[in-house]
């Protein structure tokens, strides 16, 4: 890879990562975004890190799970304001405007915070702009003493009990996403130097693959980071890197055990009226789908089936819509990883029904990913990886993408409408990771979008097909539609 021409045109967004020799970071378990902020905050320009001052930030900036308690002492028995770094979520009540928030890390809940007014106009364009939101909390307590007397006949009782309040907030993101900026940079790379960049984002050395296959069979899976409601399933052999990419490297999509799948935890709580998994994320990657075990077979196949087409949901009433794909994750055994028979007989009911197949719009063949290991894991110059999915989630708006692909292709007759929309999805969304610089149809050759964005499409398009058609003789035969490119002349 150019690192050179990465350092001189991405400049302050490139980190020096040494995953493959540095046993400090995996001994405290950060996800990569976070890894690279703070890489980012103790690094020099040479690359070398004071570990001594990451260790004294984390000490008291990062705690873990088991210091809860001490910081809760801290706060509410002795008065304290105390600052860490970790992930928030804000809420509004509709009875009576009190704004309150939860830290999902720490277990503290809604019910037991409170953001006075003055708090939140300061802060709250921040707090809004995601379901959760990484940074520097300052907490404070406010006791029962501080709220505002209401009377009950003659006694006078305090109107709520003491809370856990915001006192302040700061995102911890170091830099300003500049879409325009990032796709004119895209131009001083070709294509090969481009997919080399994108795996050091994600912190995997390229040098390590044996071909493009390889790699690209790897960036694969960073297409529900970059699309709206792209749905795929990828089923692959143990330890090549699915949990970790889906689950470490963006704030923006969330990791979910396929044991801890209900209705109320993924789409919408009726009981606590809040949002499940799917409300605020890019994408949400449910692992080890061999052991998923719905409560309610017939409940999840209903409400899956119409998220996965339409984007929006019923629960008991309450209508929601969100725009996160859904990511089906599972290992099979190596006797049954071939695209030409069947698949699925290891997973549940619920995977091996056409249905819910024809609203998966692409599989991932995880055996073309090799197995991790040393000569994969990064050492050198990359991009940051919070900057870089911070990009990718900022793309998921510009439907510029699409305006481009639809004018590309040219539709057969009677084609299948899912067929067609799966396709033009996938490639859509492998236009923006390879290709962001296009900016129209004449932008991109006619050769590189069949290779890197329509052929790739169809094929994980025709995988899904060529299992519906093992479960149901009414899909045999049914490939899927032959497209066209239509040339423009600039």
């Amino acid at each position: 890879m150019a690192t050179d021409k990465l350092r001189e045109y991405f400049d302050d967004m490139v980190v020096y990562k040494d995953i493959k020799n540095t046993s400090f970071f995996s001994s405290i378990n950060l996800p990569s975004f976070l890894r690279d902020y703070l890489i980012k905050i103790f690094q020099d320009d040479e690359g070398n890190i004071d570990y001594d001052g990451m260790s004294d930030f984390i000490s008291t900036r990062i705690p873990k799970k088991e210091d809860w308690i001490a910081i809760k002492d801290r706060i509410v028995i002795g008065g304290e304001r105390v600052k860490f770094l970790t992930r928030i979520t804000v809420d509004i009540s509709v009875a009576d405007q009190s704004i309150s928030f939860s830290l999902p890390d720490f277990g503290l809940t809604n019910r037991e915070t409170i953001i006075e007014p003055h708090v939140w106009l300061e802060c709250k364009d921040e707090l809004i702009s995601a379901r959760d939101v990484w940074g520097i909390v300052e907490l404070g307590y406010k006791y029962p003493d501080d709220f505002d007397i209401k009377f009950e006949g003659d006694k006078a009782k305090h109107k709520e009990k003491g809370k856990i309040k915001l006192c302040s907030f700061k995102n911890f993101c170091p830099y300003t996403v500049d879409l325009e900026f990032y796709k004119d940079i895209r131009n001083e790379f070709n294509v090969h130097e481009w997919i080399d960049i994108i795996l050091g984002a994600v912190d995997y050395n390229a040098d390590g693959y044996d071909d493009e296959h390889q790699k690209l069979a790897v960036l694969t899976r960073l297409l529900p980071f970059i699309e709206k409601r792209l749905n795929i399933i990828e089923l692959a052999p143990k330890g090549t890197g699915k949990s970790y990419l889906f689950g470490h490297v963006s704030k923006y999509g969330t990791l979910v055990d396929g044991g801890k799948v209900t209705r109320s935890k993924m789409f919408y709580d009726n009981a606590s009226r809040r949002y499940g998994f799917i409300q605020g994320n890019d994408f949400v990657a449910i692992d080890e789908i061999k052991l998923v075990k719905f409560n309610d077979d017939n409940e999840m196949r209903s409400i899956l089936q119409g998220y996965m087409e339409y984007g929006t949901f019923n629960c008991n009433g309450f209508e929601g819509e969100a725009d996160a794909g859904i990511v089906f994750l599972g290992n099979i055994a190596q006797d049954n990883m071939d695209e030409y028979s069947y698949m699925l007989n290891e997973l549940p009911p619920l995977f091996q029904e056409t249905a819910l197949l024809d609203r998966i719009h692409g599989f991932i063949k995880g055996w073309d990913i090799p197995r991790m290991n040393d000569n994969l894991k990064l050492t050198g110059w990359a991009l940051n990886s919070e900057y870089f999915c911070s990009i990718l989630h900022a793309l998921r708006d510009d439907a510029s993408y699409r305006t481009i692909v639809d004018r590309l292709l040219e539709v057969p007759d009677r084609a299948d409408t899912r067929d067609t929309e799966a396709i033009k999805r996938i490639a859509t969304a492998y236009l923006k990771l390879l290709f962001p610089n296009v900016r129209k149809v004449t932008d991109i050759t006619i050769k590189d979008f069949k290779t890197y964005c329509l052929s790739p499409a169809v094929k994980m398009r025709s995988i899904v097909r060529m299992q519906q058609a093992l479960i149901d003789k009414e899909y045999k035969g049914k490939d899927v539609p032959d497209f066209k490119i239509i040339a423009y002349d600039d």
